[in-house]
């Protein structure tokens, strides 16, 4: 399914105006120049789950909200709220999820959040396979949206995001890569750097949707030379 959605998303570009994928300004194709020696550190990943408990991470928001670990993943349900790291900030760096969501669920992946964050703050990489809400998994909540259905519900899938203050024909800006199982969607350049160095999080979106996650992992990278 997912390499059809490509096939498609990439057909929408070349047709300038395909339904299917609506960039927001600064998104950009991602070619060879935006390579860095530090994408090739195999061996930096650190883990931030134990798979066991929520050590190192807390729920902000709703009493009604639930964070548990169960068989190895942590799951989220009920109420609105957020389950955000207490380790960072981080600035620069390849985040790597293992999650899924049911079918009619929402969540978000969020980076470069606060300490107690809301659902406005940090980037939100969008979770929703088959939510009311027609912005789908692979999206750059209100900055670059996808609305191809790249995933199925209740599907593990492996989420990467890689972040990099940088500088582009001498203008300062954020580069944020999208990468769903391995296929590299695009690179957003946000030359406003909407947020700086900041926290990881995860989206308890509504009572209907329920969030699991299996693995965690960041790779911090060195600043931009």
């Amino acid at each position: 399914m997912l390499n059809k959605s490509l096939t498609l998303l990439s057909l929408s570009l070349a047709l300038l105006g395909g339904p299917r994928v609506a960039l927001a300004q600064g998104a950009a194709k991602p070619d060879s120049q935006t390579d860095h020696p530090a994408d090739h550190q195999a061996d930096k990943w650190v883990s931030l789950f134990d798979g066991k408990s929520l050590d190192g991470w807390k729920s902000v928001g709703s009493p009604d909200s639930h964070w548990e670990v169960k068989d190895g993943a942590i799951e989220g349900s009920g109420e609105a709220s957020m389950l955000v790291s207490t380790t960072g900030p981080y600035e620069n760096f390849r985040y790597r999820v293992e999650m899924k969501i049911n079918d009619g669920g929402n969540s978000g992946l969020y980076f470069r959040t606060t300490p107690e964050p809301g659902f406005l703050d940090g980037y939100e990489a969008q979770v929703d396979s088959t939510h009311s809400d027609p912005i789908r998994t692979g999206s750059l909540y209100g900055m670059c949206h996808v609305y191809s259905r790249l995933v199925e519900p209740d599907t593990w899938f492996t989420y990467e995001i890689e972040v990099r203050d940088d500088v582009w024909r001498g203008r300062d800006m954020t580069r944020i890569k999208v990468t769903i199982d391995g296929n590299e969607l695009y690179e957003y350049l946000d030359f406003a750097k909407t947020f700086g160095p900041g926290h990881f999080a995860f989206q308890q979106h509504d009572p209907g949707s329920r969030v699991s996650i299996r693995k965690i992992e960041v790779m911090p990278l060195p600043d931009a030379k």
